[in-house]
């Protein structure tokens, strides 16, 4: 028996990308809300028969809303569908946005690597915009994110 394949993305949302870099964001970035703009999009985009072959294997994994890394799984079958309606999605509520796909993978285990390492790196440049303004309770939650994805399953 052959297990269910699926394709693992990870994207980076930009939240308003003319705007001028500042610590504010004008939205939080949540499982719930980008999934919303991504089922929106591709109901736009492939219609309703679109929208239910995709919802059998799409799910937003993993949000990190400090560094606005997110992990989805799609099925390989659908996941060129959906990574086109991402690429579609132009707002998450009324902020503007756009996704940057960091890295594609096949199994859990390279997409977990590949999260890390891109977590820990924006973090990084997080810390550096913030500088003294870092708190605590900031880096405890960036803590807790990545032990989210630490222990991600299927």
């Amino acid at each position: 028996m052959v297990g269910f394949k699926n394709s693992y993305m990870v994207m980076e949302v930009l939240l308003d990308p003319n705007k001028e870099i500042s610590g504010d964001d004008p939205i939080v970035v949540t499982q719930f809300n980008i999934s919303k703009a991504i089922k929106d999009g591709i109901l736009v985009n492939f219609g309703e028969c679109g929208l239910a072959s995709s919802l059998g294997s799409f799910q937003v994994k993993y949000v990190n809303p400090i560094t606005k890394l997110c992990v989805m799984r799609a099925s390989r079958d659908e996941y060129q569908k959906i990574w086109s309606s991402i690429s579609m999605v132009r707002s998450i509520g009324n902020c503007p946005v756009l996704f940057n796909l960091l890295d594609l993978s096949g199994n859990i285990k390279a997409c977990k690597t590949a999260t890390l390492k891109c977590d820990e790196l924006k973090f990084e440049q997080y810390k550096l915009m913030v500088g003294a303004c870092l708190s605590a309770d900031v880096t405890q939650h960036m803590q807790n994110c990545l032990e989210k994805i630490r222990i991600l399953e299927h």
